[in-house]
């Protein structure tokens, strides 16, 4: 099985690729794990990246079958799945025709043309491969597919890298890894939390069925005071040392210094954008501070979960309305 992570950016794609995991385990079918989409400032055309350049692919056996999509299409594909016999899903039909058009549009076409694949129709009693359009899973990720988080390890490059940051921090000692989402896509998708209870990754917090609170402005767009003072707090009951900063927009590392200074407490970030060292950093922060929103923060969260470290969220848990006290005349 396999199918096109084409689904937003990488915290999203993650969402899905462990829905994925689990389809094609209850399938019983060996699953050809995608590249990774991205797009790249200046290019009209999405890239892929293999999938073993930022996770071990050894891990995910455990659980299932799994080859890289590289391995399948050059050792296998030509004999069980030879061009002139390639079919694909979907859901439902996509364009004005009824058939799914795989390969129209960005990401999608430049998906399948890395591997120079070309979908063919033919009577769908000989299906050696299923391919998806997209992943055959939900969004955010089904709770019961959380825990498959714990196949996904970084690879050793990524791994290299985020420890050799964390030893150059200093002063030595424990830190709080935060994710700080504030760019102005996100501050315009926040303006519709309040008709959208769970949007994107909410459930985290706030539980499938809104169990566990509801979503607010300041849990989506928490303002600096909140963070600031949230972090002041963490700082001090993990007595930690300095702070490690992941963001898309501003990671406010002078205001974190300036307000804990007299905790003599260091705010640092990822000199180069690699959001995928930034998440492994995150994850071996003595404590995390998230977004609840964040399908991002959402990865950080699962694989703390699946090793028994601690997470917390902006703005969260979120208080309950004050009753008004009525006077009785």
């Amino acid at each position: 099985m396999t199918h096109n992570t084409a689904l937003g950016r990488f915290g999203n794609q993650a969402d899905h690729f462990l829905g994925a995991l689990a389809f094609s385990h209850a399938l019983n079918r060996t699953l050809a794990l995608p590249p990774w989409v991205e797009y790249k400032a200046g290019r009209t055309k999405s890239i892929q990246v293999p999938f073993d350049t930022y996770f071990k692919v050894e891990p995910l056996r455990k659980y299932h079958r799994v080859i890289t999509m590289e391995y399948f299409m050059e050792n296998l594909a030509p004999t069980i799945w030879p061009k002139g016999n390639r079919k694909v899903f979907c859901y439902s039909a996509r364009g004005e025709s009824d058939h799914c058009n795989a390969k129209d549009g960005n990401p999608f076409g430049p998906f399948w043309d890395t591997f120079d694949v070309n979908f063919d129709q033919y009577p769908p009693d000989l299906f050696p491969v299923i391919a998806f359009t997209g992943a055959p899973a939900t969004f955010p990720v089904r709770a019961e597919d959380r825990q498959l988080q714990q196949y996904l390890e970084w690879s050793d490059l990524i791994l290299k890298e985020a420890k050799a940051f964390i030893a150059s921090m200093v002063p030595r000692g424990p830190f709080i890894g935060i994710h700080l989402r504030n760019g102005p896509d996100w501050m315009r998708a926040c303006e519709h939390i309040e008709y959208s209870p769970l949007l994107f990754a909410a459930p985290q917090c706030l539980g499938y069925q809104n169990e566990l609170g509801q979503a607010t402005p300041e849990l989506c767009f928490p303002p600096k005071d909140i963070i600031l003072e949230q972090l002041r707090k963490k700082v001090k009951a993990h007595k930690a040392k300095s702070i490690f900063v992941a963001s898309d927009n501003d990671h406010m590392i002078n205001d974190i210094e300036d307000e804990l200074r007299d905790l003599k407490v260091k705010a640092y970030k990822f000199p180069n954008h690699s959001p995928h060292v930034d998440l492994a950093i995150m994850g071996l922060s003595n404590h995390f501070v998230g977004n609840c929103i964040s399908s991002f923060s959402a990865f950080v969260k699962r694989e703390r979960d699946v090793n028994n470290l601690q997470t917390s969220f902006w703005a969260f848990p979120v208080p309950n309305p004050t009753p008004m006290n009525h006077d009785e005349f």
